[in-house]
């Protein structure tokens, strides 16, 4: 329990519980021990355009322009492995709210508080309601430190407004206390995130050299699939061989890459992994801690990223948990995102996610992760899942999808390079997380000894 004089309340007059408990006082009281800076003090903001202004009816296949979503601002990095866009003159049109590099965006409303800095190559871009711009006159990198630190971001959550709805309000996350430490010790973080970034480039270019080497080795290194539309077929070509009726199902692209693994040896994927599914618990048993609950918004082809929901421990204790090499594999909403889990973990998937454990040895498990991210999969995913506002990949569907059986080497090659990808990727991520804590450990003791850890762990 926390007393807080009526006359301590800050502009906000905040008389919520919640917003004076303990540690939040605590680590109020520390920031503002090291210097009385608020966030206002070295930034501009940018709120993000009304919510109707641009709807996703309107995006586009030309990947001119980026529309970064709330659900692209993750903690420390933009998402950008399902980057959606905006035509032109949506763009034009907009323009006031176009990013510029380095700007700091904050998630506002929904998943609060996460904080993203923008590249290079993240634009040109426009970003949603959903965040905030935050355009500082100190090290935007090391902000951006400061503000996944457990200091910031939790300073910045017990701003959080709303039940039903929570949102941080501008002029709370104005006045955000602030650690402003030496420009040298800013340059440091700086230089851990540039090194990081560089990390993650890297893991990038090797994992499409992965992707290249599978193409060639199948002959669809400069595959285009077919735009047209139209493919006439038979009432017993089409109905009584797949019970399909939809058009979009016979499109001739899907049998072009059909024909086209077919033409090297290959294997349906029930022939090649065991499939177990896992629950679907119901937002009623959702909780903030216990078991981690992973849902599809979690998983990509690159990693699982850390879940806000979680469930009880006793009551879910039998369910099916990810061991180590099992590919999780989306089949509902967002389908066929494929990832090899590296270790076991103590967490639950939802229903819409399948666990593929490989037992045939003709395959290697991290080159099958690889096919099924690949184009060779995703359109035979394509048009399975079509025909839907929701899309949903039924697993007799994917037991029968055809996976081509490379020789032993060059599988090997190929998993090689997906492994070497993900050790970079892990390089990458240990920076920032080195970049973190040393900010952290300034706050908590000083900038010195925050230097003398970051020195043996770079």
């Amino acid at each position: 329990m926390s007393e807080v004089n009526l006359s301590e309340l800050e502009f906000s007059k905040r008389v919520d519980a919640e917003y004076y408990q303990k540690h939040f006082l605590k680590y109020e009281k520390l920031i503002q021990s090291k210097g009385n800076f608020k966030l206002n003090d070295v930034a501009n903001f940018l709120i993000g355009p009304f919510g109707s202004s641009f709807i996703v009816d309107n995006y586009t296949n030309d990947e001119t322009y980026r529309y970064i979503r709330g659900k692209d601002v993750k903690p420390l990095k933009l998402m950008e492995d399902d980057n959606v866009y905006m035509p032109k003159d949506d763009y034009d049109r907009l323009s006031r709210y176009a990013l510029k590099k380095d700007d700091v965006l904050v998630s506002v409303v929904g998943t609060l508080g996460n904080a993203a800095i923008v590249s290079e190559r993240n634009l040109p871009a426009i970003f949603s309601c959903k965040s905030t711009v935050v355009r500082s006159s100190i090290n935007p990198k090391y902000l951006l430190a400061y503000l996944n630190s457990k200091y910031g971001r939790m300073l910045l959550l017990r701003k959080e407004r709303g039940a039903i709805q929570k949102g941080l309000n501008l002029d709370d996350l104005k006045l955000l206390d602030l650690f402003i430490p030496s420009d040298n010790f800013q340059n440091l973080i700086s230089n851990l995130f540039n090194l990081s970034d560089t990390k993650l480039l890297q893991s990038q270019h090797t994992y499409a050299q992965a992707e290249q080497m599978l193409l060639e080795a199948v002959g669809l290194q400069n595959f285009v699939p077919s735009q047209e539309a139209v493919n006439v077929k038979t009432f017993k070509e089409s109905f009584l061989q797949s019970g399909r009726l939809d058009a979009e199902y016979y499109q001739p692209k899907y049998e072009e890459i059909i024909a086209k693994i077919k033409q090297s040896d290959y294997l349906q994927i029930s022939q090649l992994v065991t499939i177990k599914k896992s629950i679907e618990p119901g937002s009623s048993s959702y909780q903030e801690e216990g078991i981690p609950f992973i849902r599809v918004s979690n998983l990509s082809k690159y990693g699982i990223s850390n879940p806000e929901i979680h469930l009880d421990k006793n009551e879910f204790s039998e369910v099916i948990k990810p061991k180590k090499d099992t590919i999780l594999l989306s089949k509902d909403g967002s389908v066929g995102i494929a990832y090899k889990v590296s270790e076991d973990l103590q967490s639950i998937t939802s229903s819409a996610i399948l666990h593929l454990t490989v037992d045939n040895p003709k395959v290697n498990a991290d080159y099958l992760t690889l096919v099924l991210n690949s184009k060779l999969v995703q359109l035979q995913a394509e048009r399975d899942a079509g025909g839907s506002i929701i899309q949903h990949w039924k697993p007799s569907e994917i037991a029968e999808v055809i996976i081509p059986i490379l020789d032993p080497k060059t599988q090997t090659q190929i998993a090689t390079w997906v492994q070497e990808s993900f050790s970079l990727k892990q390089q990458s991520e240990q920076l920032l997380y080195i970049a973190k804590r040393a900010v952290e450990i300034a706050i908590e003791e000083n900038e010195e000894v925050a230097m003398a850890y970051i020195t043996p762990n770079n």
